[in-house]
């Protein structure tokens, strides 16, 4: 099991001979989706969501009806690679078993809509892994691993402490941290190292491409 991290909220799984990636969008380099064997994605915004990245590899692409709607305007060739998924569907990739869970981003500002998004529970040999996307919704069994959203127009510091606490996994990865300076990063990593230590939970910031070791 190898899981890498890329830009923004990317990340590249591989288990068993088989290469997920997770959220590849315009902070991330379009190379991520090279090799994948499945593409999977959470919503709609660009910072996840780039057709033209989708478009440079064959892999299939799992995803939402909201974010499906817009695949087939933007890229109508993905079409056919389009796998569309609902909350709370299970379905395989491999040896690798996936949920689909949640089915709406975390609020902005209450004057805006809210978009549809759903995270996805990774099984990958009994390691469960959890990307929730643009939201603060929990899988709903203990996991091994949270991709945690450390910065956002949508998220506190508190918010983010108190998700990481409420999932309870023991190791908690930064993703979604292309919206702070490195500073402000610092800041919030100092938070969740307080915050999560007592607790026996371990945070991490990884930069692009590095590996989670020891899993």
């Amino acid at each position: 099991m190898r899981i890498t991290k890329l830009g923004h909220a990317c990340v590249r799984i591989e288990h068993e001979g088989t290469t997920i990636v997770l959220d590849p969008g315009a902070f991330t380099d379009p190379d991520a989706v090279d090799g994948a064997d499945a593409v999977l994605v959470t919503h709609e915004h660009a910072d996840h969501y780039v057709a033209e990245t989708l478009l440079r590899a064959d892999a299939p692409v799992y995803t939402i009806e909201g974010v499906a709607a817009h695949v087939r305007a933007d890229a109508p060739d993905l079409a056919e690679r389009l796998h569309v998924v609902a909350p709370g569907e299970d379905f395989t990739i491999g040896p690798i078993a996936v949920r689909a869970v949640g089915e709406l981003h975390a609020v902005i500002h209450p004057e805006l809509p809210r978009i549809t998004n759903s995270g996805y529970l990774l099984d990958l040999g009994g390691h469960k892994v959890f990307h929730p996307g643009d939201a603060l919704t929990g899988p709903g069994e203990p996991i091994d691993l949270l991709l945690l959203p450390v910065s956002a127009p949508w998220l506190k510091a508190a918010e983010a402490i108190d998700f990481a606490r409420e999932v309870g996994a023991p190791r908690n990865l930064a993703i979604h941290d292309r919206i702070y300076s490195e500073t402000g990063l610092g800041v919030i990593g100092g938070h969740l190292d307080r915050f999560l230590e007592p607790t026996g939970q371990v945070y991490t910031r990884l930069a692009d491409g590095q590996d989670l070791q020891d899993l």
